[in-house]
């Protein structure tokens, strides 16, 4: 079973560049058989770019969490900070495998979905 994450363009080509590592979120998805996750870049992008399989998931405090993370966050501090303002725990998705699509995918005539998720939705693809 795979995963649809919502990730900002910026950091969706990151990921498949290889300069982030790992994909922070503030809830993770309650399945622990996801092995892989299908990026949807966000707006001004609006497509399916790729996929990324799962290392492992890690779930800390969110200054332990960025010690552990942050050589290969391909985000800075500040915005780091800002993401997990009054959290008291974070998530970090670390990226085993990239493989980005030729061409990338339509949600709605690839997938049949027709609003993307907020954070996350779970695919039967």
């Amino acid at each position: 079973m795979k995963v649809l994450l919502s990730i900002k363009p910026e950091f969706a080509y990151k990921i498949f560049e290889g300069t982030k590592r790992f994909e922070f979120r503030k809830a993770i998805f309650k399945n622990s058989k996801i092995k892989s996750v299908v990026v949807y870049a966000s707006s001004p992008v609006q497509k399916v770019i790729g996929e990324f399989e799962i290392d492992e998931i890690l779930n800390d405090e969110p200054d332990k969490l960025w010690k552990k993370t942050h050589k290969y966050s391909g985000i800075s501090k500040d915005y780091f900070d800002e993401y997990f303002l009054d959290r008291e725990l974070g998530y970090a998705i670390k990226i085993k495998t990239t493989c980005i699509y030729k061409t990338p995918l339509n949600l709605i005539q690839d997938f049949g979905i027709s609003v993307p998720p907020q954070s996350f939705m779970y695919l039967n693809k």
